[in-house]
């Protein structure tokens, strides 16, 4: 396991290269990966993780947090409306708030628990028509929406680019869009982009393989 660790501090140095580490949120992605990969990073101090699924993250993580109130848990992955109660209880930030209907479960559910998360709209920024996230052209009248209509708490835009070797240029579109919005958050980069994502403003990294090695 020290090899994880050494990776993740590898990484740490790279962000530090170039921007000061407070700036910028290293969210462990251990989907996939059982808690004794994950262990070693929580002893390190490490806060932030992320996971795709519901129903695995509540089996890994909810006695985990229990136990450790500093662990910040983020869905990164598509969210069915049928899994938001599980969801609230247990996340602190969804990355993939996409569409109204999702929003408006999120917003009831919220009430329900008394909790109050944080959100990243996901952006389909190249209109791919296999991704999920909001047209570019339907962005602002949503988070309008959802900010002054149903009170959730969107602190940035997400992003996962087109896979066609050019980051930077989504990355650079996804920042002017989050200020257009005065946003302050973005979440952008994972393994292979990592430092693009932070030369263009990125403040969450979503960085498993890199971390954890290759999901069998």
């Amino acid at each position: 396991m020290n090899t994880i660790i050494e990776r993740y501090n590898k990484i740490k140095l790279n962000i530090a290269s170039v921007k000061p580490l407070q700036q910028v949120n290293i969210i462990a992605v251990s989907k996939t990966f059982p808690l004794e990969y994950i262990n070693p990073l929580i002893d390190n101090g490490q806060t932030h993780f992320g996971e795709n699924k519901v129903q695995e993250a509540v089996v890994k993580w909810t006695e985990v947090k229990k136990k450790n109130e500093n662990i910040k848990l983020h869905m990164l992955g598509k969210l069915q409306t049928n899994k938001v109660r599980d969801a609230v209880r247990l996340f602190d930030y969804i990355h993939s708030l996409d569409n109204q209907k999702l929003a408006d479960t999120l917003a009831k559910h919220q009430i329900n628990q008394k909790k109050k998360l944080k959100y990243f709209i996901q952006v389909n920024i190249a209109n791919e028509t296999q991704k999920s996230g909001i047209p570019v052209n339907d962005l602002d009248p949503f988070y309008n929406y959802c900010k002054n209509e149903i009170n959730l708490n969107i602190i940035g835009l997400m992003v996962i680019p087109p896979n066609d070797n050019n980051p930077k240029r989504y990355f650079k579109s996804l920042n002017e869009l989050n200020k257009s919005l005065a946003l302050q958050d973005l979440s952008m980069g994972m393994s292979s982009d990592y430092m693009e994502a932070v030369e263009y403003g990125a403040t969450f990294l979503r960085i498993g393989s890199s971390i954890f090695g290759k999901r069998s």
